[in-house]
């Protein structure tokens, strides 16, 4: 890379101050990339990205179109709800700019399918920061699954349980909203099974509901049986309204029976187990694997090293695409009670959107 490649950080309020701190002064560290603005609409929040950020007073704006017409940036960054998201990947595709955007690609599949065809028709690179299937401890165990050293893989069982159930403990906006476990949670969760399974889903059955005592609007429990098209079967257990934080974020779940190895990642601790009848199983710890960041820290490492003539990242569009088809129909199952069958759903609102 000759020189670092420009920038503008479009959300600095929320999750954008988690990226403003943790995220973006890295590639600058790494001279991958510079800011040459940041975008909110959040006065105070500007002025804290201003500062994070290293900033000049003209480098802060209200309007993002303005910013991009003016800085003529190579890429931008979105860390705004998701259904916002269409409206600036519109800007970016007008202006030429490359899109790295926080998850889900949007809030409906029809708005995910506009999208996918405007970048795609434009020729403009877009991946979406899935950071949970990034982490340190589901890397590793996909890592496991990939080696080989245990077998074929015959099914994962995977597991989000989270005591949440009083009104704004997981976010207002959580508790008010339709199939908040299927769209806040398991957007990720999926995302994980998809990796660890190496294949997108061929069919998705949901069942949700909220209990009485869960302060939320939408379902918040939930069991998903998944059929993916190499023939991995997966199930999802979500519920945020429990008794007790089983496994919570980024302490989930998973077991993938191997051939020849219950592979087991609990709360952050990786094992193999492995028996005959009747006996206990013997169990063996595996180490984590190393490296010096994880999640939205490595993905926008990873994005920037893409335009610059690197290797296409893991959670590119057209990956993506495929995470938020099986979300999608997970949640027309819930709401049919009906099995999906998931590339159907996908090709059938491509169309629908030209």
């Amino acid at each position: 890379m000759n020189k670092p490649l420009k920038y503008i950080h479009i959300g600095v309020g929320g999750f954008g101050q988690h990226w403003c701190t943790a995220v973006l002064p890295r590639l600058k560290e790494l001279g991958l990339a510079v800011p040459v603005a940041a975008v909110d609409i959040n006065p105070e929040m500007l002025a804290k990205a201003k500062t994070q950020l290293g900033l000049a007073d003209d480098q802060i704006y209200s309007n993002a179109e303005k910013a991009i017409a003016e800085r003529k940036p190579d890429f931008i960054t979105i860390v705004v709800p998701p259904a916002f998201h269409e409206k600036m990947v519109d800007l970016a595709v007008a202006h030429g700019c490359h899109i790295l955007s926080e998850k889900p690609i949007a809030d409906t599949m029809e708005a995910c399918c506009r999208i996918y065809s405007k970048v795609k028709k434009a020729g403009l690179k877009m991946a979406v920061t899935m950071s949970h299937r990034f982490d340190q401890d589901k890397q590793t165990l996909e890592a496991e699954i990939r080696g080989g050293k245990y077998g074929r893989l015959n099914y994962i069982v995977g597991r989000f349980t989270h005591n949440c159930r009083k009104f704004a403990s997981w976010g207002k906006f959580r508790h008010e909203i339709p199939d908040p476990l299927l769209v806040e949670g398991a957007v990720h969760h999926f995302d994980i099974l998809r990796a660890l399974s190496g294949s997108n889903a061929k069919t998705v059955y949901a069942l949700t509901w909220n209990p009485p005592w869960g302060e939320y609007a939408g379902d918040s429990t939930g069991i998903v049986t998944i059929e993916m098209e190499n023939g991995v079967k997966c199930v999802y257990e979500g519920a945020k309204a429990n008794s007790s934080t089983m496994n919570g974020w980024t302490n989930e779940y998973f077991r993938a029976e191997c051939e020849d190895g219950t592979l087991e990642l609990d709360r952050r601790c990786l094992r193999v187990m492995r028996g005959v009848a009747w006996d206990k199983p013997l169990s063996q710890d595996l180490p984590l694997l190393q490296q010096p960041v994880w999640m939205n820290a490595w993905l926008a490492e990873l994005f920037v090293n893409w335009l610059d003539g690197g290797p296409q990242p893991p959670n590119n569009l057209d990956d993506n695409i495929q995470c938020c088809a099986m979300l999608f129909a997970a949640i027309e199952s819930a709401h049919t009670g009906q099995v999906v069958d998931v590339q159907e759903f996908l090709e059938r609102n491509m169309k629908s959107v030209g």
